[in-house]
């Protein structure tokens, strides 16, 4: 189990270095000049000006030496200056990531309350009106956009409740009930799709299992159905739903763009658009690796679920 946990994290290396380069590639490939782009609010831009803009921000050297210097001073922990703001990208990420971070992780605890139990209870009275109103509950909430239905929601506290909610982000240690008021909606928004792919995840799973051999020997020897259900049935059948869930959250960290906008919030998504409008070589590259390495973590912590929940598992 060691020795694989071990060749898993070396296995990050080489998937994050192949993530650095191709990100690097495809952002000098974009058509479009950072350095025009800057100076075109001055005014009339001449050669000479878009030269020396290069050659300030260091893009007149060799492609090579270029992602030398990005990556060797990105592993020593050090995220660079945006080239558009001028700012470090510590600072740019911050308030950012903190912000997306707590909507993911609110919105994955909201998915996975609502998911199994409805998609276990889905499975256990298969064909019931039980399993047809979860199954239009799931159908639903795929077929419904985050965003859409965040405006229908600014919408109904302002219809009838005369409320908005706050415009300003708190951070939740600084003011807990004003940084839920803002926040807890658009983690339902995000969460209500996300939930919907989980229950049809374990609807399918917990039904696959149900119709397994060891839950009929289960029965067969008079076990008591709900241990049957706890620990057999929902053990095994949670491998394919943690996958979706680590999946779902791992997309969440850098892809609510529009929802974000919805809700008037400043993260991530957000700031990935405006870095790529911009072409801020700095600042895309440095969101791709947090997203990378976002999806390679979860994974990571997935398969060790998967040793957890199935004790059949055996890493060699």
């Amino acid at each position: 189990m060691y020795r694989y946990l071990i060749r898993r994290v070396i296995l990050m290396v080489p998937t994050l270095f192949g993530v650095a380069v191709i990100i690097f590639i495809l952002m000098r490939l974009i058509p479009g000049d950072i350095a025009e782009i800057r100076l075109a609010e001055t005014g009339n831009v001449s050669q000479e000006m878009i030269d020396l803009e290069n050659e300030r921000l260091g893009l007149n050297r060799p492609y090579l030496v270029q992602f030398g210097d990005w990556f060797f001073t990105l592993l020593q922990g050090d995220l660079g200056e945006s080239m558009w703001t001028g700012r470090p990208m510590i600072l740019e990420l911050k308030q950012r990531f903190q912000l997306s971070l707590q909507i993911a992780i609110m919105a994955t605890l909201f998915a996975t309350l609502l998911a199994i139990p409805l998609g276990t209870a889905a499975a256990l009275r298969q064909d019931t009106w039980v399993d047809y109103g979860v199954r239009i509950f799931s159908i639903a909430g795929i077929a419904t956009p985050s965003f859409w239905l965040g405006i229908m929601m600014i919408l109904g506290f302002l219809i009838f409740f005369n409320w908005l909610p706050p415009l300003t982000y708190t951070p939740i240690w600084v003011d807990p009930i004003a940084n839920l008021s803002q926040l807890i909606w658009p983690a339902l928004a995000t969460g209500y799709r996300y939930s919907a792919v989980a229950t049809r995840m374990t609807r399918s799973a917990v039904l696959e299992v149900l119709r397994e051999d060891y839950i009929r020997t289960a029965r067969a020897k008079g076990l008591v159905e709900h241990i049957i259900i706890n620990r057999h049935a929902l053990k095994n059948a949670m491998l394919p739903v943690i996958t979706v869930i680590g999946l779902e959250f791992a997309f969440l960290m850098g892809g609510l763009v529009v929802t974000e906008q919805v809700f008037n919030l400043n993260g991530l998504g957000l700031f990935f658009v405006n870095a790529v409008g911009n072409h801020d070589y700095t600042a895309v590259q440095v969101l791709v690796m947090i997203v990378a390495f976002t999806f390679v973590l979860t994974n990571f912590i997935v398969d060790i679920l998967y040793a957890w929940l199935d004790p059949r598992i055996h890493y060699e």
